[in-house]
């Protein structure tokens, strides 16, 4: 039980790491379903992949889709001030094509619950350790280059980036699980607004995986969905139970 359980913590750990970095800014930018639309069109790519290449090339041809929808974010964003409402059409689109390809395929359905919550209980090490040392030279690029990039340069490696990583994320754990693990610490962080946001959100969601992960273990419960259920469930109390911060007390802090 002991080996099953930790490495689904850590590979939930190493997910939250990243992604609550990206999760603040996110919010910050208010375009809170970036990461659905880009984690749904990496999965088309997952998808078509599956179906013409039999799974051949998946992590290439879905990080292409990525990053274009990123590119595609980063573009509508400065020609148009409903990105939201383009956001939301571009994950209609990637959700509505991967059921279209899949329903082609003999284990459609199946593939489609692993890309949108995988059972993290039975992750490969190797997958974990490698996913974590691409997290940490991101992070170390986030914290010491991005902050000093500015303009075009800086909003396209950002959106490059986090379709990156939301690549990788979706291949590991699924774009709901992802999406879970991107906003919901962050929003709970930000709600708080105590001591330093980014550390708030990694002790907020550490703890809720670990909750989560035991609860579906014990229970016989997929793991994916409960880890997404216990994140969502937190952040729906903190929002009713919290009162809304002020504008001027919005600024994220991710640094020391």
């Amino acid at each position: 039980m002991f080996d099953i359980l930790l490495s689904a913590f850590v590979l939930s750990v190493v997910l939250l790491g990243i992604h609550s970095f990206f999760g603040l800014e996110i919010i910050r930018r208010g375009i809170i379903f970036t990461d659905l639309a880009i984690g749904q069109m990496s999965a088309l790519g997952a998808a078509l992949s599956i179906l013409f290449l039999d799974g051949k090339y998946i992590y290439p041809v879905s990080l292409s889709f990525a990053l274009l929808a990123g590119l595609l974010i980063s573009l509508a964003s400065k020609r148009t001030s409903s990105h939201e409402a383009f956001i939301g059409l571009l994950y209609a689109f990637g959700i509505s094509g991967v059921f279209i390809v899949l329903a082609k395929s003999a284990h459609g359905m199946e593939m489609f619950d692993k890309l949108m919550a995988s059972d993290i209980l039975f992750t490969p090490w190797s997958d974990i350790i490698e996913t974590a040392i691409l997290y940490s030279l991101l992070g170390l690029f986030l914290i010491f280059i991005y902050p000093r990039m500015k303009g075009f340069w800086k909003d396209t490696l950002f959106f490059v980036s986090f379709a990156a990583t939301v690549t990788s994320s979706v291949r590991l754990a699924g774009v709901l699980i992802v999406f879970a693990l991107l906003v919901a610490p962050a929003f709970i962080a930000i709600r708080l607004n105590k001591w330093k946001i980014l550390l708030v959100a990694w002790i907020v969601g550490i703890a809720v995986n670990l909750i989560s992960i035991t609860v579906s273990y014990n229970l016989d419960l997929p793991t994916g969905y409960t880890l997404v259920f216990c994140h969502a469930l937190l952040a729906l109390i903190v929002a009713f139970a919290l009162p809304m911060t002020k504008p001027q007390e919005k600024k994220v802090e991710t640094a020391g």
